[in-house]
């Protein structure tokens, strides 16, 4: 996403994502799941709230990585799990012990070092990925309280449901580009004009979608079967990913400061 974030909308790159992650849930994790049987919820609004959150979630970060390195984003998103623990305990009433109060802390200290928000350093764009941590954390709290009545291929259907429709709407409304009047990366990554992919790149961008419906289905699977505090951490596997792409693909070396935060993000969120 962050190196088509130059050549093609969000919008676009996330509406065809959505509909190959779509269709692998209808075609695939659904019937495994025992059919399309599992569509049927009674708790419709909690789905369309979880799902909203997951399309804003989305657009902040991929908006924040077309203009920030891809670690430093990654990091700061990454108070999302602290965050959970946070939202588990005020509205799960799951248990807390002091270790998690203390990791969370040090994680906003963490974050704090990579953000710099009293210094000259400070880039506004870093509050994309905060915004979407906070989206994100949500997302996977009512994860946790869908958890015991809904399957993870029904969340997950209605996951990519909500992308289809949001993306669609914004496909209609951005598709000519007249709303591409801010000189900014972030900005112009979402409003710029549709540009029909080339062959190669549809490919991969398929890909992207069959990464997103089988990530999203175990990620929704994790979270409904277990406590939200336990499996956060675990995710924070990705935020290495990001630091050694980052390196090999964009050549984005980490200041002293941000290396520091990231450490400190990562020890807290694996406590």
């Amino acid at each position: 996403m962050k190196a088509f974030s130059g050549e093609y909308p969000l919008y676009e790159l996330t509406l065809f994502r959505s509909i190959v992650a779509l269709t692998i849930c209808l075609v695939v994790i659904i019937p495994l799941e025992g059919g399309f049987s599992n569509l049927r919820t009674k708790m419709p609004l909690t789905h369309f709230i979880r799902g909203s959150s997951v399309v804003i979630a989305n657009i902040a970060f991929f908006s924040g990585i077309a203009v920030l390195p891809l670690a430093e984003a990654t990091a700061i998103f990454f108070i999302s799990p602290l965050i959970i623990t946070v939202f588990a305990f005020f509205f799960l009433k799951e248990a807390v012990g002091y270790f998690r109060w203390t990791a969370l802390v040090f994680g906003l200290v963490g974050v704090i070092l990579i953000v710099k928000p009293f210094g000259f350093t400070f880039r506004w764009e870093t509050l994309f990925p905060l915004a979407a941590a906070c989206s994100y954390a949500l997302l996977q709290t009512l994860t946790r309280k869908l958890g015991p009545t809904e399957k993870a291929s029904t969340m997950a259907f209605y996951i990519q449901l909500s992308f289809l429709f949001y993306m669609s709407v914004l496909a209609l409304v951005l598709h000519n580009g007249q709303f591409d009047i801010i000189d900014h990366p972030s900005f112009q990554f979402l409003l710029k004009a549709w540009v029909w992919p080339s062959d190669i790149d549809l490919v991969l961008i398929a890909l992207i979608g069959i990464c997103n419906a089988f990530g999203g289905y175990l990620i929704s699977q994790a979270y409904r079967l277990s406590v939200a505090g336990i499996v956060a951490p675990f995710e924070y596997s990705s935020l290495v990913l990001s630091v050694f792409w980052g390196i090999i693909i964009w050549g984005e070396y980490l200041s002293l400061m941000s290396a520091v935060g990231i450490i400190i993000i990562l020890a807290s969120g694996i406590t």
